[in-house]
Protein backbone atom coordinates (compact mmCIF):
# COMPACT_ATOMS: atom_id res chain seq x y z
CA UNK A 1 0.00 0.00 0.00
CA UNK A 2 0.90 3.41 -1.03
CA UNK A 3 2.42 5.30 2.31
CA UNK A 4 1.73 9.01 2.88
CA UNK A 5 3.34 11.11 5.68
CA UNK A 6 1.00 14.39 6.72
CA UNK A 7 2.84 17.02 8.08
CA UNK A 8 0.48 20.00 9.69
CA UNK A 9 -0.15 20.91 13.01
CA UNK A 10 -4.13 22.47 12.21
CA UNK A 11 -6.00 19.28 13.74
CA UNK A 12 -9.08 19.99 11.48
CA UNK A 13 -7.17 19.63 8.32
CA UNK A 14 -4.85 16.55 9.69
CA UNK A 15 -7.93 14.66 10.67
CA UNK A 16 -9.56 15.76 6.81
CA UNK A 17 -6.68 15.01 5.08
CA UNK A 18 -6.22 11.38 7.43
CA UNK A 19 -9.84 10.42 6.63
CA UNK A 20 -9.85 11.27 3.27
CA UNK A 21 -6.88 9.50 1.75
CA UNK A 22 -6.90 6.53 4.13
CA UNK A 23 -10.51 6.60 2.01
CA UNK A 24 -8.43 6.46 -1.16
CA UNK A 25 -6.48 3.56 -0.22
CA UNK A 26 -3.56 5.20 1.19
CA UNK A 27 -1.60 4.22 4.52
CA UNK A 28 -1.28 7.40 6.32
CA UNK A 29 0.28 8.78 9.59
CA UNK A 30 0.05 12.07 10.90
CA UNK A 31 2.68 14.26 12.58
CA UNK A 32 2.22 18.00 14.33
CA UNK A 33 5.89 19.72 13.95
CA UNK A 34 8.87 19.61 11.82
CA UNK A 35 11.40 18.15 14.26
CA UNK A 36 9.10 14.94 14.49
CA UNK A 37 8.70 15.01 10.52
CA UNK A 38 12.40 14.94 10.27
CA UNK A 39 12.49 12.06 12.88
CA UNK A 40 9.79 9.84 10.78
CA UNK A 41 10.78 10.14 7.30
CA UNK A 42 14.09 9.09 8.61
CA UNK A 43 12.41 5.92 10.47
CA UNK A 44 10.16 4.65 7.86
CA UNK A 45 10.06 4.34 4.04
CA UNK A 46 7.36 6.78 2.61
CA UNK A 47 5.91 6.96 -0.99
CA UNK A 48 4.73 10.47 -0.21
CA UNK A 49 4.99 13.59 2.20
CA UNK A 50 2.31 16.45 2.25
CA UNK A 51 4.35 19.07 4.32
CA UNK A 52 3.14 22.27 5.48
CA UNK A 53 4.97 25.18 6.15
CA UNK A 54 3.93 26.68 8.87
CA UNK A 55 5.08 24.19 11.96
CA UNK A 56 6.04 24.15 15.46
CA UNK A 57 9.98 23.67 16.22
CA UNK A 58 10.84 23.97 12.64
CA UNK A 59 9.01 24.98 9.59
CA UNK A 60 7.88 22.98 6.41
CA UNK A 61 11.48 24.87 4.15
CA UNK A 62 13.70 24.25 6.64
CA UNK A 63 12.58 20.29 7.02
CA UNK A 64 12.78 19.33 2.81
CA UNK A 65 16.30 21.53 2.83
CA UNK A 66 17.07 18.83 5.75
CA UNK A 67 15.69 15.92 3.89
CA UNK A 68 17.35 16.81 0.28
CA UNK A 69 20.61 17.52 2.23
CA UNK A 70 20.32 13.56 3.33
CA UNK A 71 19.95 12.54 0.12
CA UNK A 72 16.49 11.28 0.78
CA UNK A 73 14.34 11.76 -2.52
CA UNK A 74 11.05 10.87 -1.20
CA UNK A 75 8.13 13.65 -3.23
CA UNK A 76 7.45 16.63 -1.08
CA UNK A 77 4.52 17.95 -2.01
CA UNK A 78 4.30 21.61 0.20
CA UNK A 79 0.57 22.44 1.98
CA UNK A 80 0.44 26.15 3.43
CA UNK A 81 -1.43 29.21 3.67
CA UNK A 82 0.93 31.75 2.11
CA UNK A 83 0.11 32.35 -1.86
CA UNK A 84 3.24 34.82 -2.53
CA UNK A 85 5.60 34.15 -5.37
CA UNK A 86 8.78 34.10 -3.58
CA UNK A 87 7.27 31.77 -0.90
CA UNK A 88 6.71 29.28 -3.50
CA UNK A 89 9.66 29.90 -5.56
CA UNK A 90 11.56 29.25 -2.22
CA UNK A 91 9.75 25.81 -1.33
CA UNK A 92 10.52 24.43 -4.86
CA UNK A 93 14.36 25.72 -4.16
CA UNK A 94 14.56 23.77 -0.65
CA UNK A 95 13.34 20.46 -3.20
CA UNK A 96 9.95 20.43 -2.77
CA UNK A 97 8.22 18.39 -5.83
CA UNK A 98 4.68 20.41 -5.58
CA UNK A 99 3.11 23.32 -3.98
CA UNK A 100 -0.80 23.48 -3.02
CA UNK A 101 -2.13 26.78 -1.25
CA UNK A 102 -4.36 26.27 1.37
CA UNK A 103 -7.70 26.58 1.38
CA UNK A 104 -7.18 23.41 -1.87
CA UNK A 105 -10.28 21.05 -2.81
CA UNK A 106 -9.38 17.84 -1.74
CA UNK A 107 -9.91 16.98 -5.67
CA UNK A 108 -7.38 18.93 -6.53
CA UNK A 109 -5.10 17.36 -3.94
CA UNK A 110 -5.73 13.99 -4.84
CA UNK A 111 -4.76 14.75 -8.24
CA UNK A 112 -1.08 16.20 -7.32
CA UNK A 113 -0.29 13.26 -5.20
CA UNK A 114 -1.54 11.03 -8.41
CA UNK A 115 0.29 12.80 -10.61
CA UNK A 116 3.44 12.74 -8.34
CA UNK A 117 3.42 9.35 -7.59
CA UNK A 118 3.44 8.32 -11.38
CA UNK A 119 6.36 10.37 -12.13
CA UNK A 120 8.09 8.66 -9.33
CA UNK A 121 7.48 4.98 -10.76
CA UNK A 122 8.69 6.49 -14.07
CA UNK A 123 11.44 8.00 -12.39
CA UNK A 124 12.75 5.42 -10.21
CA UNK A 125 11.21 2.14 -12.14
CA UNK A 126 11.75 3.16 -16.15
CA UNK A 127 12.09 -0.87 -16.25
CA UNK A 128 11.47 -4.53 -14.52
CA UNK A 129 13.41 -7.28 -14.90
CA UNK A 130 12.83 -10.76 -13.06
CA UNK A 131 13.92 -14.09 -14.60
CA UNK A 132 13.31 -13.88 -18.77
CA UNK A 133 10.77 -10.73 -18.21
CA UNK A 134 11.96 -6.93 -18.90
CA UNK A 135 8.90 -4.59 -18.37
CA UNK A 136 9.81 -1.18 -20.03
CA UNK A 137 7.40 1.50 -18.46
CA UNK A 138 8.76 3.74 -21.08
CA UNK A 139 7.60 2.42 -23.87
CA UNK A 140 4.85 0.18 -22.48
CA UNK A 141 6.95 -2.99 -23.53
CA UNK A 142 7.17 -6.25 -22.03
CA UNK A 143 9.77 -8.87 -23.46
CA UNK A 144 9.97 -12.41 -22.72
CA UNK A 145 12.92 -14.34 -23.51
CA UNK A 146 13.53 -11.54 -26.34
CA UNK A 147 10.20 -11.65 -27.84
CA UNK A 148 8.52 -8.00 -27.48
CA UNK A 149 4.94 -7.56 -25.82
CA UNK A 150 2.84 -4.63 -26.12
CA UNK A 151 1.38 -3.56 -22.88
CA UNK A 152 -2.47 -1.78 -23.02
CA UNK A 153 -2.64 0.99 -21.06
CA UNK A 154 -4.56 -0.61 -18.25
CA UNK A 155 -2.03 -3.45 -18.23
CA UNK A 156 0.85 -0.73 -17.94
CA UNK A 157 -1.08 0.88 -15.19
CA UNK A 158 -1.50 -2.58 -13.11
CA UNK A 159 2.09 -3.86 -13.79
CA UNK A 160 3.44 -0.31 -12.46
CA UNK A 161 1.04 -0.78 -9.32
CA UNK A 162 2.11 -3.87 -9.15
CA UNK A 163 5.39 -3.10 -9.22
CA UNK A 164 5.11 -0.31 -7.01
CA UNK A 165 4.24 -2.54 -3.92
CA UNK A 166 5.63 -5.75 -4.68
CA UNK A 167 5.55 -8.33 -1.92
CA UNK A 168 2.39 -6.76 -1.02
CA UNK A 169 -0.91 -8.49 -1.11
CA UNK A 170 -3.25 -5.27 -3.38
CA UNK A 171 -7.11 -5.57 -3.20
CA UNK A 172 -9.00 -5.65 -6.54
CA UNK A 173 -10.11 -2.26 -5.74
CA UNK A 174 -6.86 -1.12 -5.17
CA UNK A 175 -5.65 -2.06 -8.52
CA UNK A 176 -9.24 -0.31 -10.03
CA UNK A 177 -8.26 2.83 -8.08
CA UNK A 178 -4.94 2.35 -9.58
CA UNK A 179 -5.39 1.29 -13.15
CA UNK A 180 -9.24 2.91 -14.20
CA UNK A 181 -9.61 5.63 -11.54
CA UNK A 182 -12.17 5.92 -8.37
CA UNK A 183 -15.20 7.03 -10.07
CA UNK A 184 -15.08 4.29 -12.78
CA UNK A 185 -17.70 1.51 -12.48
CA UNK A 186 -15.29 -1.87 -12.65
CA UNK A 187 -16.21 -5.79 -11.21
CA UNK A 188 -13.90 -7.58 -9.59
CA UNK A 189 -14.25 -10.23 -12.68
CA UNK A 190 -12.84 -7.22 -15.01
CA UNK A 191 -9.59 -7.08 -13.00
CA UNK A 192 -9.75 -10.79 -12.75
CA UNK A 193 -9.67 -11.19 -16.70
CA UNK A 194 -6.79 -8.36 -16.85
CA UNK A 195 -4.54 -10.17 -14.61
CA UNK A 196 -4.90 -13.48 -16.82
CA UNK A 197 -4.31 -11.34 -19.76
CA UNK A 198 -1.12 -9.93 -17.60
CA UNK A 199 0.22 -13.70 -16.97
CA UNK A 200 0.07 -14.42 -20.56
CA UNK A 201 2.65 -11.80 -21.05
CA UNK A 202 4.80 -11.58 -18.22
CA UNK A 203 4.74 -15.57 -16.85
CA UNK A 204 6.40 -19.16 -18.67
CA UNK A 205 3.72 -20.72 -17.74
CA UNK A 206 0.88 -18.76 -17.08
CA UNK A 207 -1.09 -21.68 -15.76
CA UNK A 208 1.43 -21.83 -12.78
CA UNK A 209 2.62 -18.31 -12.16
CA UNK A 210 4.97 -17.42 -10.35
CA UNK A 211 5.39 -13.35 -10.34
CA UNK A 212 1.87 -12.41 -10.20
CA UNK A 213 0.16 -14.12 -7.59
CA UNK A 214 -3.41 -14.62 -6.56
CA UNK A 215 -4.51 -13.99 -2.88
CA UNK A 216 -7.26 -16.25 -2.27
CA UNK A 217 -10.60 -13.58 -0.93
CA UNK A 218 -8.19 -10.90 -1.36
CA UNK A 219 -6.43 -9.93 -4.39
CA UNK A 220 -3.06 -10.50 -6.37
CA UNK A 221 0.78 -10.46 -5.09
CA UNK A 222 3.61 -9.56 -7.28
CA UNK A 223 6.77 -11.11 -6.84
CA UNK A 224 9.59 -10.36 -8.88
Amino acid sequence: MTRILIVEDEPDIATGLHLDLTEEGYEVEVVGDGQDASRRVRESQWDLILLDVMLPRKDGFEVCRELRRAQIRTPVLMLTAKAHEAEKVLGLDVGADDYVTKPFSLRELRARIRALLRRTIADTEPVCRFNECEIDFQRAEVRRAGERLNLTAIELKMMQHFVRNQGRVITREQVINAAWGHDVFVTDRVVDTHVVHLRRKIEADPARPRHLLSVRGIGYRFEP
